[in-house]
C-alpha cells in the first residue's frame, strides 16, 4: 500500500472490463489503496448497477465482444457507454476513467474528448491509476 496515497483514498469504484484477469488485477490494487471496488463484465448489467450503486468512479474499457443476445444495429462498446453515461442522471458528476488495450492514438483523443477523465493504456500503472483517482476524488 501506497501511504501518500492510501490516507487520502475511500469511495466506491466500478471497474467495468469483460476481462476477468484485468477485473482481478484492479479490484486487488484498488481494494489495497482503500476503495471498495464492484466489477462488471458487461455493459448492461454495468448500467444497472450505476443506477444502483452511488459511485466514486468508473473505470471502463473500450472495447467488449460483440453481445449476441441484440438486435441493435450499434455495437455497445466502451465509446458507446461513455457517450450514455453522459446523459444519464445517475453518472452525472462521476469521473470516467478509460483503459484500453487499443493503440493511444487510436482512442485516446476520442476518449477524452467523450467525457473521460482520464485515459490509461493497458497493462495499467497501478499506482497511477490510484493517483489519478484520488486527485479526481479530492475535487
Amino acid at each position: 500500500m501506497n501511504p501518500t496515497i492510501s490516507n487520502t483514498t475511500s469511495g466506491k469504484i466500478l471497474v467495468i472490463d469483460d476481462n476477468p484477469i484485468i477485473q482481478r488485477t484492479l479490484y486487488f490494487a484498488l481494494r489495497d489503496y482503500g476503495y471498495t471496488v464492484l466489477m462488471s463484465g458487461e455493459i448492461s448489467a454495468a448500467l444497472k448497477t450505476i443506477r444502483q450503486e452511488r459511485l466514486s468512479a468508473i473505470i471502463l474499457d473500450l472495447n467488449f465482444p460483440l453481445d449476441a443476445d441484440t438486435t441493435d444495429p450499434i455495437p455497445r462498446d466502451g465509446f458507446w457507454a461513455l457517450d450514455w453515461l453522459q446523459r444519464v442522471g445517475e453518472a452525472k458528476g462521476i469521473p470516467i476513467l478509460v483503459i484500453s488495450g487499443d493503440a493511444p492514438e487510436k482512442s485516446k483523443a476520442r476518449a477524452l474528448a467523450a467525457g473521460a477523465a482520464a485515459y490509461f493504456q493497458k497493462p495499467v500503472a497501478k499506482q497511477e491509476l490510484a493517483a489519478t483517482l484520488a486527485r479526481l476524488l479530492a475535487g
